[in-house]
């Protein structure tokens, strides 16, 4: 099988596609035709050697849609449809950057679906993440919510779910010319970020702030949140630490903190919040952005369109040769 293989801590050039023998099933573990794979930033990270648990050689991809090909699980039959996202994919062992993968059984949803592999495959990891923060904060229809981070695969996600509710949503952008993608996402109003506080539409502030930069945002985000109201963080693009964090003086009295982290809905947990997706995506309430579609021979290429912060959505690869 073909596979793109990170040989070693670097830049794309590191992604080398070879030919790896298809891995072999073993018991708890089932064999997937991977169909789609969406990439994603923590990929990136792990590819410039932020991962210290890592070893190279490895082929990354914390996520990935396919049919089974050789299963273990009776539940769930050769041909099946299925997803799989998290669970050390990609890192403790090979992930979806490849014509096939081998996968914990516990980490396998099976889905009913007609939507095409490159939609499907943008959905997983970028859609569990932003519905499991929308339910995490409790938004409801009416609310207002300030993205953070909005033209992030999940910032896209997360507005085309609040905007299937009903919600008044505001997102940020460093890029100006990415305001028309946030628009037609379903986002309100487009807040340009220039590295000051954000200036919101709602005098009182935003009823929930989805903070997707994070640590670098966190303390401002929960200043500017309207007293009572709720704080996610569900992205690091700014990093994993908040220095010298102090919850007493930092967080008004009464407004709340949370995360989400998308580990949370691997397997069993996520499969039916994955089917709630897939539905909505299906029926038109949510409307999945796709940056790019590439094969695997474009992986390198892929990563340094994320790297460079052009992409707006999802960057899909499709790593099945055309026959």
């Amino acid at each position: 099988m073909r596979a793109a293989v990170c040989v070693r801590a670097g830049g794309p050039e590191v992604l080398e596609i070879r030919e790896l023998p298809v891995p072999a099933v073993r018991d708890g573990w089932s064999l997937v035709r991977v169909m789609g794979a969406g990439l994603n930033r923590s990929e990136l990270r792990t590819r410039q050697g932020h991962s210290p648990s890592v070893r190279f050689p490895r082929v990354l991809g914390i996520e990935c849609v396919g049919t089974m090909a050789v299963s273990t699980d009776p539940s769930l039959p050769e041909g099946t449809t299925v997803a799989a996202v998290m669970g050390q994919m990609g890192r403790e062992f090979d992930g979806g950057y490849a014509e096939y993968v081998l996968l914990p059984n516990t980490l396998l949803m099976p889905v009913t679906t007609t939507l095409p592999w490159e939609v499907l495959a943008a959905l997983p990891e970028t859609y569990l993440t932003a519905q499991g923060a929308f339910d995490a904060l409790g938004i409801r229809p009416g609310e207002r919510l300030l993205i953070r981070g909005g033209t992030s695969s999940v910032g896209m996600a997360a507005a085309s779910i609040a905007h299937g509710h009903g919600v008044e949503i505001a997102a940020t952008t460093r890029r100006p010319e990415k305001a028309g993608a946030l628009t037609a996402a379903g986002v309100d109003h487009v807040l340009l970020d220039d590295g000051a506080s954000p200036r919101t539409p709602w005098p009182a502030g935003p009823s929930h702030v989805l903070d997707l930069v994070g640590t670098s945002t966190v303390v401002d985000s929960l200043r500017l949140v309207c007293r009572g109201g709720t704080v996610c963080v569900a992205g690091s693009l700014s990093g994993w630490l908040i220095r010298d964090f102090e919850p007493i003086a930092m967080i008004p009295s009464g407004t709340r903190l949370t995360a989400f982290h998308s580990d949370d809905a691997k397997g069993s947990a996520g499969a039916a919040v994955l089917q709630r997706v897939v539905h909505n995506v299906e029926a038109g309430i949510y409307q999945p952005n796709v940056d790019r579609v590439c094969g695997l021979d474009d992986v390198a290429a892929a990563h340094r369109h994320m790297e460079d912060n052009q992409a707006t959505g999802k960057v899909v690869i499709l790593p099945q040769s055309p026959s």
